[in-house]
């Protein structure tokens, strides 16, 4: 199962970022497929996190996309940017740029694949918390 979504690159645009794992989810439920709420809660902060790096370093637009594979789900957002995405190094006194330093802690950490126009970063996280 997979859903798309592509964006200008706004601000509003994470927040519609953030409903497309809503609508992957309730596609999921509507085949009996029913995904803890703590996973769900984490899929979108990981879709919110690399669509906020997409619209803030990038003058274009992103594309994300959501799909299941194998028990997971495969997050994938593409920018036109070409710059290199890294987690920083832990430091509870920085404010700010924690972004794929989530994503690494979510995800098991994250590829990042430059493309002809920019990048695509991909992450992937179990449908089933550990607990479960």
């Amino acid at each position: 199962m997979q859903v798309s979504g592509v964006y200008q690159g706004e601000g509003a645009d994470i927040a519609a970022a953030r409903r497309l794992v809503e609508e992957l989810f309730a596609r999921l439920g509507s085949v009996g497929t029913r995904v803890a709420a703590a996973v769900a809660v984490n899929v979108k902060l990981v879709v919110s996190e690399l669509a906020t790096n997409a619209v803030k370093c990038t003058a274009g637009p992103f594309g994300v996309d959501l799909r299941v594979i194998a028990g997971a789900v495969e997050i994938t957002v593409w920018d036109t940017s070409t710059q290199v995405v890294t987690a920083m190094a832990a430091d509870p006194l920085r404010v700010g740029s924690h972004g794929m330093e989530i994503v690494k802690v979510l995800c098991g950490g994250f590829t990042t694949t430059p493309t002809v126009t920019g990048k695509r970063i991909t992450a992937r996280m179990p449908l089933r918390s550990a607990a479960a």
